[in-house]
């Protein structure tokens, strides 16, 4: 029987170490009981579901993404440009590294962050956050075209889908990854410095 006391996030940490173990088919909420030395009733006392458990686990790795992510890029005296450039390769390093580092662990939040999509949409909208403040930043300054920063942070985010989505995670392990994504990043700034005529401009304001 266990002898500290358990809580929350004892049992989020022995739900990643069994999912790791069994992957998230076989994974049961007696599995979680067992490695932490507990009735399953004390671990329901703490998340009334399977699916709540499930729920706290990939919002605890996408809080990790995050915050990893906002480490890499605080250097707040770096041009809009530069920012970009580095607030991209961030966000490739660090899911890079994930899916590298522990990819049984990586395959499982594949699946995870599919089931609750509640917290799949909240990370995009981080993600896709960041990337529009540092266009708007960038065209108030004039180093960026005109353009809406909302509309051209998801043409952003959907330009680099090949580095972030986990359906490409095979392709991460090629030693030609870091080249190829600086390409695109290049290519992605040359677009938004210069436009091409076609930027989705916000709406005028209706009187």
């Amino acid at each position: 029987m266990r002898g500290e006391p358990l809580d929350a996030e004892t049992i989020v940490s022995a739900t990643e170490e069994v999912l790791r173990r069994h992957g998230p088919e076989k994974t049961t909420v007696l599995d979680v009981a067992r490695l932490l030395g507990v009735s399953h009733g004390s671990v329901y006392r703490h998340f009334p579901s399977k699916a709540a458990l499930r729920e706290a686990v990939i919002r605890r790795w996408l809080d990790r993404v995050r915050d990893d992510l906002v480490a890499a890029v605080q250097d707040a005296g770096l041009t809009p440009p530069d920012r970009l450039r580095g607030l991209l390769t961030a966000m490739f390093a660090v899911k890079w590294a994930k899916a590298r580092e522990d990819p049984e662990l990586f395959a499982t939040f594949r699946v995870l962050a599919a089931e609750h999509s509640t917290e799949s949409r909240s990370h995009l909208a981080f993600l896709l956050d960041q990337i529009r403040a540092v266009v708007a930043d960038g065209v108030a300054g004039g180093d960026f075209a005109p353009c809406d920063p909302e509309a051209t942070a998801r043409a952003v985010f959907n330009a680099s889908t090949r580095f972030l989505d986990p359906r490409h995670a095979a392709e991460w392990q090629s030693p030609e990854i870091e080249a190829e994504a600086a390409s695109v990043v290049s290519l992605i700034l040359d677009g938004i410095r210069h436009g091409d005529g076609r930027q989705v401009m916000p709406s005028p304001t209706r009187r």
